[in-house]
């Protein structure tokens, strides 16, 4: 860091924000390790591919920034620096292939919950970075990147796909469980006309029955009116038989009885 503030103050910078984001990815992947759940793995991949391509940019804004001052330097600072961009890149590079590790475990994960276990998986070779150019480290951890975001992709969709299949089912429980609401309501409703019902129905039959035992009382009393009438009416000499009020023969005239006698 000193020594590439002799060079230039505007390449310390730039060099100085590329290992502090170098420390955040160092950081994030330890964090990485300890998180279980695929979604939150998600999350934390998303927040570290952001600080990759920072350092992308910012490592390409050094390069220009050693070109543009190639000529003002000697042999001996230019292969320092061209060393420094190189081992800038290759650290990078470790982490996009970190990255991409994770991005194929997370995507594993899924195809395994949502298809079942696949019956192996093919490894990829890797290009010693030692014995790559320049342009090539580049070209190679753009490539890195972007299947590894490609990735990245195809989880965050199979998430998505995951979280509407579960709000689709959630709807409809919630519709299932109104239903059933309803459903018991009625029935307590039911349950308690028919009660009222029976109720209605005990107190009916209640009051026909002593209606019918009124009426028969009436109508044996009727019987038994009508029968003294028949036998006062038959017998009339009959003293056995008491007469009914309101139906007794008249009395006969005692003035007509004695002037007859007269």
């Amino acid at each position: 860091m000193d020594q590439l503030s002799a060079i230039s103050e505007d390449l310390a910078e730039i060099d100085g924000r590329v290992a502090d984001n170098f420390r955040a990815l160092s950081n994030g992947f330890q964090k990485l390790e300890k998180i279980k759940d695929s979604s939150r793995q998600s999350r934390q991949l998303e927040e570290l591919t952001e600080k990759m391509r920072e350092s992308k940019g910012l490592i390409k804004e050094f390069d220009k920034e050693v070109k543009a001052l190639e000529s003002r330097f000697d042999r001996e600072t230019n292969k320092y620096l061209t060393e420094k961009k190189q081992s800038m890149i290759k650290e990078l590079n470790s982490y996009v292939a970190l990255k991409k590790q994770y991005a194929t475990n997370i995507e594993n994960k899924r195809i395994e919950l949502f298809e079942g276990p696949s019956e192996g998986y093919t490894e990829e070779n890797v290009l010693l970075a030692s014995a790559m150019s320049n342009e090539q480290l580049m070209d190679q951890g753009n490539r890195m990147m972007d299947d590894t975001d490609q990735a990245i992709e195809r989880g965050k969709r199979i998430v998505q796909d995951t979280v509407n299949v579960g709000t689709e089912t959630a709807a409809a429980l919630k519709a299932q469980t109104e239903q059933m609401s309803r459903v018991v309501n009625e029935l307590d409703s039911i349950h308690f006309s028919i009660k009222k019902a029976s109720k209605l129905v005990k107190e009916i039959g209640r009051q026909v029955a002593t209606d019918k035992c009124i009426m028969a009382l009436l109508f044996l009393i009727v019987i038994g009116v009508i029968a003294i009438i028949i036998v006062k009416l038959v017998h009339p000499g009959n003293k056995d038989i008491r007469d009914i009020p309101g139906l007794a023969p008249p009395v006969m005239n005692n003035r007509r009885l004695l002037w007859n006698h007269s």
